[in-house]
């Protein structure tokens, strides 16, 4: 789901990041707002206070999403859930659950805890609007606040709409889960509606921007593209962490990968190796087996192309570290976690300093397909 993302600050012990789509988003939702919603709501603003309405319009949008997102990250740590953080995107935000809840109540409870932190800002935030109007307060001002009291309640609204992974979708599931104590047939029914409601979000985006308002139009049809996308994509992880849940990273692992000794001069090993076995990582191994790092394309590129016949895989070689190997004892999920948290597709698998074997994405997926076909 995430590319870029940068960390901001650290919230009750929850690391807070943006991804680098949330710029977009705030360019975006700081325009829409300037052009498009506060120069009708309040007549007679020069452009100049417009785009500072709008500006902080999306300041308070930025902060009530993590207001929304932390309320989910503090139940779910009350249920025991480990959260690695929240990070904001494109479309709103999420909190990083590194595994499904353990049960339907945390579910219920933890998806529960967003519309209401909404409904909560949306209350005070309209509260203060009327304050704010009835001691005569600019008007930018009191276009601001109400326009936060607005949002906050259509998020409320919207998030509680049954659609999986919406929080009114993860509410449904929870019910669906308590009730026939099957997660993965409560997670198809709440996908399959959320897949559903995102096709109606295109085609509603597509009336509005054929009726002029393209601005509505726009977010209407991006919003129903990534719900559909992300139904979907949340149904077959599920199959996927079920097909490798209790599964050990030693069943999936080649014992006898292919190895580059530390004396391999760089040149060597592009033609040997790279070009031989089209990997981007190999480990680079000393006498005994014993592990000395590993090489990747990333660290060829940076040498120039003159020092390749003077350097050799041992001086570039980079050590073994969490971003890059797991224990022949770990489960298969968290080489799977690994995987997509780096963006690598091959990792290094030890036993203490010796190099046990390789794990790769595609025999994991080779493995799952098999498991799908096979089991019902």
């Amino acid at each position: 789901m995430f590319g870029k993302r940068i960390d901001l600050f650290k919230l009750f012990g929850f690391e807070i990041r943006i991804d680098l789509s949330w710029v977009v988003l705030a360019i975006l939702v700081a325009w829409s707002l300037s052009a498009g919603v506060f120069p009708f709501r309040s007549e007679g603003l020069s452009t100049q206070t417009s785009w500072i309405m709008g500006t902080v319009g999306a300041i308070g949008l930025f902060l009530s999403i993590i207001f929304h997102e932390m309320s989910h990250s503090i139940v779910a740590r009350q249920f025991g859930m480990p959260i690695k953080g929240i990070t904001l995107f494109l479309f709103g935000g999420v909190a990083e659950m590194k595994e499904e809840p353990p049960s339907a109540k945390a579910e219920f409870m933890m998806a529960i805890a967003g519309p209401l932190s909404s409904i909560i800002l949306a209350v005070v935030f309209y509260e203060l609007s009327q304050i704010t109007k009835s001691v005569g307060w600019p008007e930018p001002v009191y276009g601001v606040i109400k326009y936060l009291a607005w949002i906050n309640g259509i998020l409320a609204v919207f998030n509680l709409v049954p659609a999986f992974p919406l929080d009114g979708g993860r509410i449904l599931r929870a019910v669906l889960w308590g009730w026939k104590k099957n997660l993965r047939w409560a997670t198809r029914i709440a996908a399959g509606i959320g897949s559903g409601f995102g096709l109606f979000l295109i085609f509603m985006g597509i009336l509005q921007f054929f009726g002029g308002n393209f601005i509505g139009g726009m977010w209407w049809f991006f919003i129903g593209m990534f719900l559909r996308s992300a139904a979907k994509m949340s149904y077959s992880q599920l199959l996927v962490r079920k097909a490798l849940e209790g599964e050990p990273v030693g069943r999936f692992m080649k014992k006898d990968p292919v190895t580059v000794p530390p004396s391999t001069t760089v040149e060597e090993l592009v033609e040997d190796f790279i070009y031989r076995h089209q990997f981007k990582l190999f480990p680079v191994v000393e006498e005994a087996n014993r592990l000395h790092g590993c090489v990747t394309m990333k660290q060829v590129k940076d040498i120039p192309r003159e020092e390749w016949q003077s350097r050799t895989a041992g001086e570039i070689a980079v050590g073994c570290s969490p971003e890059n190997s797991i224990d022949v004892k770990a489960d298969a999920i968290e080489a799977l976690a690994l995987m997509t948290r780096t963006g690598s597709s091959r990792l290094m698998v030890t036993e203490g300093n010796r190099l046990a074997g390789i794990i790769s994405l595609k025999d994991m997926m080779k493995f799952f397909e098999l498991k799908v076909e096979l089991e019902p």
